[in-house]
Order: structure tokens, then sequence, then C-alpha cells
């Protein structure tokens, strides 16, 4: 069996992950506050994106790990009630993995304040039978890397020829498919020369990808800013992005520009560009210039 450190005196420090919500008026009972199982729901609710943590798109993912969790066991301590409008954050972790069983250990915090402590057993199964079998491997590594401060997700950079199937592919999927935008509009004579960032996960799923067109004039521009759906607001983005931007930066560009859907437009502004020109539109969505100085 493999341990994972966790003392069950659960305190912010022993968690990395944390997922923020607010209490809503739904989730309060006669006593004004939370419904004791509306807990269950938060902890449940912070496992999803504890996934999401680990690079890791959990529908496609469990399918490639050779099963899926069900729940064993499910207990919840109350130390504190929450309230109406409290911002709280579901801390969770890892804190063990056996055989075939997963133990994850939560706390609810308000501030500093530890409201409820949780602990959930999961059973890694066949779908098809729903009988146990053992955490595959990788899994098993992915859960004590992470919780000891480790990546969960690789960059690779190259050129078309060697990046061209698992850049395009996720481009296909966000662009074509999600967007809609017509497919003689995608791929351009441009691929062919620039260079190609792609994000990989532990299992080999790309995550995300982009591109730095050659230098022109010292300016870089970066585009085709592509990230799978699920994983939107990990992080995912921001690590192509600076390293298209260290790219740009060796080559000695002095200034890098993107062309960017106004729906992000506030994403790029967090990494320090700034709008250049007016908007306009392509392939029937709103873009915004956006410039920043290397």
């Amino acid at each position: 069996m493999t341990e994972i450190k966790a003392p069950m005196k659960e305190k912010r420090s022993d968690f990395r992950f944390f997922h923020r919500l607010r209490v809503r008026w739904a989730e309060v009972d006669m006593q004004k506050i939370v419904f004791n199982a509306h807990y269950l729901m938060y902890f449940d609710t912070a496992i999803a994106d504890y996934w999401r943590a680990l690079a890791l798109p959990y529908e496609e993912a469990m399918p490639m790990l050779g099963g899926d969790l069900y729940v064993r066991k499910a207990t919840i301590e109350f130390a504190a009630s929450a309230r109406m409008d409290d911002l709280l954050d579901v801390a969770m972790k890892c804190a063990r993995v056996g055989t075939s069983s997963i133990v994850f250990h939560g706390g609810l915090f308000r501030g500093d304040e530890l409201l409820v402590t949780c602990e959930l057993v999961y059973v890694f199964a066949d779908p098809a039978t729903q009988t146990s079998k053992p955490v595959p491997a990788l899994l098993r590594q992915l859960f004590t890397d992470y919780e000891a401060g480790g990546a969960v997700h690789a960059m690779h950079t190259g050129n078309w020829v060697a990046l061209r199937e698992d850049a395009s592919n996720l481009r296909r999927v966000v662009f074509i498919e999600e967007q809609k935008i017509p497919e003689e509009m995608e791929w351009d004579e441009h691929d062919e020369t620039s260079l190609h960032a792609v994000s990989r996960n532990r299992l080999g799923q790309v995550i995300a990808t982009g591109r730095l067109l050659p230098t022109e004039e010292g300016v870089g521009r970066i585009g085709r800013m592509a990230v799978h759906r699920t994983l939107r607001g990990g992080g995912h983005g921001a690590a192509v992005i600076e390293t298209l931007e260290d790219a740009a930066r060796s080559r000695s560009d002095r200034e890098v520009v993107l062309s960017a859907q106004r729906s992000a437009e506030a994403f790029y502004r967090r990494l320090g560009y700034a709008v250049s020109g007016m908007p306009y539109d392509e392939a029937g969505i709103a873009h915004i210039e956006m410039r920043r100085m290397l």
C-alpha cells in the first residue's frame, strides 16, 4: 500500500487544493445555517475540481485508466456551522491509496476556521461489473506527486511536423467543433513556419496548445490558443503563453501581439497584455488586438 502523509487534524496548511464557493439561500435551513446534507455536496463538488487540478478531464481520463471510481463510504464531522453568504474554501487531499481504494480527506474553512471535516473512500472498479481492480500505477503516482507539490503536465515545443497531430486535434475540437469556425479558416500557411507549444497531462492527453509566428521587425505574434474545455481556468493557457513568450524573448523579440477573443480579454489582461486598436469581427466572433512588451 502507498501512503501519503495526511494528519487528520486538518489545517489550511495541510492542503494544496482549495475550491472556493459562497453559501446560497437555497442551501440554508430554518435555523439560517447550511442544511447538513449540503456539506457532502460541497465536498463532492470540490472533488470534481480536484480532478481538474490534476489536469485530468474525468470523463475522458477514466476510460484511459481502464476503470472508474465509486464511493464506498462518506463520513462528515461537524465543528461549526456555515451561514448564508459565507465565503468558504473546500480543501481536499488524497490521504491514502490502497490496492483498489482511494481515501480523500476534506476540510471546509471559513477563513482559517475549520467548520467541517470529511473522509471520502472511493473504490477503483470495472464499470461493466463494478468489481474492484487495482488502482493504476500511473494514477497512484499522480496523486503522490501532486500532493508533494509536483507538476501534473509537461510542455513540449516544436515545429508543425513534430506537433501537428496533437495541436491540430485539440484545435479541431475547440475551434471547429465547439466554436463553429469554418475548417478552411482554421488551417493556414503559418502553421508550417510557426513554433508550436503543446501541454500534455500525465496520461499524455493534450490539454492546451498555441503557436508563435516568425518574428516581424522584433514583434512576435501568438495565436491559435486553445485549452481543453473542462480544464479552462486551471492555468494551462497561461503556461502556453509563458512558454511562447520565453521563445520570443530568446530570439530577441521586443514585443508580442495577439488577436484575443473578447471573451478572453480579461484573461490576457491578467497576463500583462493591453488592448491595441478597435474591436473587430473574425469568423463571427468578436476580437481585439492586444500587446505586451517583453
